[in-house]
């Protein structure tokens, strides 16, 4: 269970990712997890540019200088940046579950104001709502993009999460 917000070292790893592609300003880094993901997210600048200054401090990363941009904080990996990128790719690999949960966590909270009475949130026209209809467009939506990431066709499951676990060999630790 994820205490809050996108798992841990996410930004960091996305920085050094795209830091790998080309040299960079934090403008731009905002802008492109922005694109990737959907235009649904995009951290904060104070988020992405203290993670610049600290690979420069460690020296993953050190700031370029443009001559038809002279204003603006370009940043490159450095040898030991690849490094520690390449270090991250593979510890990314203990990130899904926390992904997961993430996905699962919000979309449960979605259902929650859509079913509980507890929550009284009203339908206001020509905006989303908390309902049966706009939840259906968003696991739709969830569909659709696996269906083009994945370029299948999406089959259903049948198997509870225990089962599901059990013959992927995940450790379920009581979840």
């Amino acid at each position: 269970m994820r205490k809050s917000g996108p798992p841990k070292g996410l930004i960091a790893y996305l920085v050094l990712e795209l830091l790998e592609e080309k040299p960079r300003y934090g403008y731009e880094i905002l802008k492109e997890i922005r694109d990737i993901s959907g235009g649904h997210w995009e951290p904060s600048y104070g988020s992405v540019y203290p993670i610049l200054y600290k690979f420069e401090e460690k020296g993953w990363a050190e700031r370029i200088e443009r001559e038809d941009e002279p204003d603006r904080k370009y940043f490159e990996l450095t040898d030991s940046g690849y490094e520690e990128l390449e270090e991250r790719r593979e510890s990314s690999t203990e990130k899904a579950r926390d992904f997961a949960d993430v996905i699962l966590g919000f979309f449960h909270v979605y259902a929650a104001f859509s079913t509980d009475e507890r929550f009284e949130i009203p339908d206001v026209e020509g905006e989303w709502q908390f309902n049966e209809d706009f939840s259906r467009w968003v696991v739709e939506q969830v569909v659709r993009h696996h269906e083009h990431y994945f370029d299948t066709e999406f089959e259903r499951i049948e198997a509870t999460p225990e089962e599901f676990y059990e013959r992927r060999g995940i450790e379920t630790d009581g979840k």
